[in-house]
């Protein structure tokens, strides 16, 4: 089976060089434990691989030979801007690594969508005043859900896309979109991306989230990994462990891998250390 990187060099070798291609990954996380510099991590490496090797090999490495890289690298925000998701990502990694990296990942804003049925002024999330040829275009409206599909249709195949975050969605629950609707749009990408042979990456931040709709995500998905803080002593430590994965999970514990150390450094999201059982 062909695996496609995460583009988090311990991890992807930990497992057999990346994901099980035709995945889609939750990625599940307290505040500030890695989640989202998880995501932002696998999108620049990605990119990074095909816009300067000498500096993916430097702070990746090789990639595992039953492994292949995306086709493509898409993000897809439902709040924010390609500039916006550069000023963030540059907060976290080297800018270097950053530039070069997301040269080639195409960013998809789903704002229009997500904010149409709001009643934030247009003009804070297009960032222009309205047209009459906007006016027209507004009888035609697509749900957010419906958007983000036409575009997973459209370029997700063998693809690695990262969706920042199920967390606006959770957060919009009112009107027209309910948590169960959230839930039959990931058993549904789940089905159709097992044709598209990429990877998907959905980040959401576990506070916003009861136990029974964070159990609803994960039995919707093929995988997740969560990501914790751990306190002891006068020490917090990042953490992370893979809750369920198809394909992955029993490597693990055929190595008897617990869970894995973290860290946060200038080429972004790394594993510091991995703990077995004893």
């Amino acid at each position: 089976m062909v695996r496609i990187p995460f583009g988090i060099s311990r991890l992807d070798d930990q497992i057999g060089g990346g994901a099980p291609g035709g995945s889609v990954v939750l990625l599940a996380g307290e505040a500030g434990a890695g989640a989202r510099e998880f995501l932002f991590t696998s999108a620049v490496m990605n990119g990074l691989a095909y816009n300067d090797p000498d500096l993916f090999d430097l702070h990746y490495g090789e990639i595992g030979s039953a492994a292949e890289l995306p086709a493509d690298v898409h993000y897809v925000s439902f709040t924010a801007s390609g500039d916006e998701l550069h000023r963030e990502v540059s907060l976290t990694m080297d800018d270097d690594i950053v530039d070069a990296g997301l040269q080639s990942v195409r960013f998809k804003d789903l704002s229009p969508e997500f904010f149409q049925l709001s009643p934030v002024p247009r003009e804070w999330y297009v960032g222009q005043t309205r047209s009459i040829t906007d006016l027209g275009k507004e009888t035609d409206r697509r749900s957010v859900i419906e958007a983000f599909a036409d575009y997973l249709d459209a370029n997700a195949r063998n693809s690695l896309v990262v969706v920042d975050s199920l967390t606006d969605l959770v957060s919009a629950q009112a009107g027209a979109l309910q948590f169960s609707d959230i839930v039959y749009a990931l058993k549904g990408l789940r089905k159709a991306a097992r044709s598209w042979n990429g990877l998907i990456l959905l980040h959401v931040s576990q506070e916003a989230l009861t136990e029974v709709e964070l159990g609803d995500l994960v039995t919707s998905v093929d995988g997740t990994i969560q990501f914790e803080w751990e306190t002891g002593g006068n020490e917090r430590v990042r953490t992370m462990f893979v809750r369920e994965f198809r394909g992955v999970l029993s490597q693990l514990e055929d190595e008897d891998i617990i869970r894995f150390e973290t860290e946060i450094h200038e080429a972004g999201f790394d594993v510091s250390n991995v703990r077995k059982i004893r």
